[in-house]
């Protein structure tokens, strides 16, 4: 099912970065923006596209007293035959409904969701960067926006989707960061909101955060909210480990976002004859892999970086480097595929690349 989009073009043209290599990463917006409206009993309606503009709400609306909102994050790509193509959007469309079953919100209907990414990427495709790492990264958002207070499931709600040129994650490549492991602040735990893409889990881990940075560290590795002893994320991102040849990651427990480049990293690492093992992997099987050696790499994955190779962890006391504290064979090639599919330089096998129209 697809929605009648009503298209309104802006009169004000923004000026385009003409700099493509200080772009950065989600501080430029488009021209337009997607916006639809979702009454209980009407269901989703006036799907428009509209000028870039800021949002009213009502003071009471739900959103803002009881967090209910999930947003998605993927990215439309310039390909090297001139063509502009999205990454498995599908994914992000299931994963988005995902978590709006869990918050309580009404879901998209998946081709039509489709559709209106791919009807706002033509429209915006003079905004898709030329240069090599850039692209235009996506940011589909739904939040519950009820004009009262009391807390109940959401019977209104709004749908929107914003796009901004950004360019490489890392300004001078892949560098290995270090990493601390978390021990007293927890992301989320079985049964709470972590396999959905709210709001509420990435301010719950800002605290954690900020405190690895002060002691010089660029994030922090959690471990599971129950036990305190399982791996789960690095930062926002997944983790995965290559320890004696095998790639270990953690499972997906209900507690760990489901993240597409991960599950892009799995099927590409099966392909490539790898053992891919996701299951529980606790810290001290992680410090003992790493402290004999066996530790071989380390990395997370997320749609922004596509791959961050981890060099340095610390946990009680303890720090240990990670592959010389370089990037390793696999994490290389993991970045080299998974970019060299997106931006349209290599095969594409497994079908990953949605054309959505000509540059």
């Amino acid at each position: 099912m697809k929605y009648d989009i009503s298209i309104t073009k802006t009169k004000a043209q923004k000026e385009r970065p003409a700099d493509e290599s200080a772009l950065g990463f989600g501080t430029i917006f488009t021209d337009h923006m997607f916006m639809m409206d979702y009454d209980e009993g009407a269901g989703w309606h006036d799907a428009r596209i509209i000028p870039f503009a800021p949002i009213t709400l009502h003071p009471a609306s739900t959103v803002l007293h009881y967090g209910a909102e999930i947003f998605e994050g993927l990215k439309a790509y310039r390909a090297s035959d001139g063509t502009i193509r999205l990454f498995r959007p599908e994914e992000n469309i299931k994963r988005m409904n995902n978590s709006a079953q869990r918050l309580c919100l009404p879901e998209i209907d998946p081709e039509g969701c489709l559709d209106i990414l791919m009807t706002l990427v033509e429209l915006e495709k003079d905004w898709v960067p030329h240069s090599d790492g850039t692209s235009l990264y996506i940011r589909p958002f739904l939040f519950g926006n009820d004009p009262h207070l009391g807390v109940h499931a959401v019977k209104s709600a709004t749908f929107v989707v914003i796009c901004s040129p950004v360019g490489a994650y890392y300004a001078e490549g892949i560098n290995p960061v270090k990493i601390a492991i978390e021990s007293e602040d927890v992301r989320t735990v079985r049964g709470g909101t972590g396999y959905a893409k709210c709001g509420g889990n990435y301010a719950a881990s800002l605290r954690a955060g900020e405190r690895a940075e002060a002691r010089g560290y660029t994030q922090v590795l959690w471990l599971d909210g129950v036990e305190r002893k399982y791996i789960e994320e690095v930062g926002s991102m997944n983790v995965m480990f290559k320890i004696n040849g095998k790639i270990i990651t953690p499972e997906l427990t209900g507690s760990v976002l489901p993240g597409i480049t991960r599950k892009s990293c799995v099927e590409l690492l099966k392909s490539w004859g790898y053992t891919v093992e996701e299951r529980l992997i606790s810290v001290d099987e992680l410090f003992d892999a790493a402290k004999s050696g066996a530790l071989e790499e380390a990395w997370g994955t997320g749609t922004a970086a596509v791959v961050s190779p981890i060099g340095h962890l610390f946990y009680n006391g303890r720090e240990y480097t990670v592959c010389d504290n370089k990037i390793g064979e696999v994490t290389q090639k993991l970045y080299d595929n998974l970019t060299g599919i997106q931006w349209g330089k290599l095969d594409d096998p497994f079908g990953w690349s949605v054309k959505v129209c000509e540059g």
